[in-house]
C-alpha cells in the first residue's frame, strides 16, 4: 500500500512537471512568434523608408519630335529629378511642372498652367522674390537635339499628400523656347513640345 502511494505521488509529480514544461514550450513559442512579428514590422518600416521612385515617359506635342524620360527619386526627405530628352531643336528649352498629369491634347495645354500651390509669382528657382514650385528652369539641347537636366529639392515629395509639395498627379512640360524668368505667369517660353504625367 505504501508503495502504491509513492507510485501515485511520483506519477502526479511527473504529470505536473510535464504540464509545466508544455507551458514553458508554449510560452517560448509565443515569444518566438512575437519576435518574428516584431522583425516583420521593422522590416516593413525599413522598406517604407526606402527610396520612392517615379518614371515619366515624355511624348511629343505640337508637331515636334521631342521625347524623353524623367525620373524622380525621394530619399530622406529629398527629391532628385533626372531628365534626358532627344528630338529637340538645338538651343535652350524651358522645363516646368504643370498642374495636371493630362497630356491628352495635341498641344499639351491639357496639363494646365504652371504648378503654383503657394500662389507666388513666376521666377527662377530659388529666387528670393518668388518662384513657382514647378519652375524648374532651362536646359540646353545640343546640335543633335539631345538635352539633360538634374536637380534636387526638399520642396517636393512623392505621394505624401501635402498639396504644397506633392508632385504626383502633375505634368512635366518641355517648351519650345527659353524661360526668361521675368514674364508673368509663364516666362514667355513658347509652345509645349513634350509632355508627361507624373503618375505613381
Amino acid at each position: 500500500m505504501k508503495k502504491l502511494g509513492i507510485l501515485l505521488a511520483a506519477l502526479t509529480i511527473t504529470v505536473f512537471v510535464g504540464c509545466k514544461n508544455e507551458k514553458k514550450d508554449a510560452d517560448s513559442m509565443d515569444e518566438m512568434n512575437d519576435t518574428e512579428q516584431m522583425d516583420a514590422t521593422i522590416e516593413q518600416d525599413t522598406v517604407q523608408a526606402e527610396a520612392k521612385t517615379v518614371a515619366v515617359m515624355m511624348e511629343s506635342k505640337s508637331g515636334s519630335t521631342a521625347t524623353g524620360e524623367v525620373y524622380f527619386t525621394e530619399e530622406n526627405g529629398m527629391v532628385k529629378m533626372e531628365a534626358k530628352f532627344s528630338g529637340l531643336i538645338p538651343g535652350t528649352h524651358a522645363i516646368h511642372i504643370h498642374e495636371k498629369a493630362d497630356c491628352s491634347s495635341a498641344d499639351g495645354k491639357s496639363t494646365g498652367g504652371h504648378w503654383n500651390p503657394t500662389h507666388t509669382k513666376h521666377g527662377k528657382w530659388g529666387d528670393a522674390e518668388g518662384y513657382h514650385k514647378g519652375d524648374i528652369g532651362n536646359m540646353e539641347a545640343d546640335a543633335e537635339g539631345n538635352a539633360a537636366i538634374a536637380m534636387q529639392t526638399d520642396e517636393w515629395c512623392i505621394g505624401c499628400g501635402n498639396e504644397n509639395k506633392d508632385i504626383v498627379g502633375k505634368g512635366i512640360i518641355v517648351h519650345e523656347g527659353i524661360d526668361d524668368f521675368v514674364s508673368q505667369p509663364t516666362g514667355d517660353a513658347g509652345g509645349r513640345v513634350s509632355c508627361g504625367g507624373i503618375i505613381k
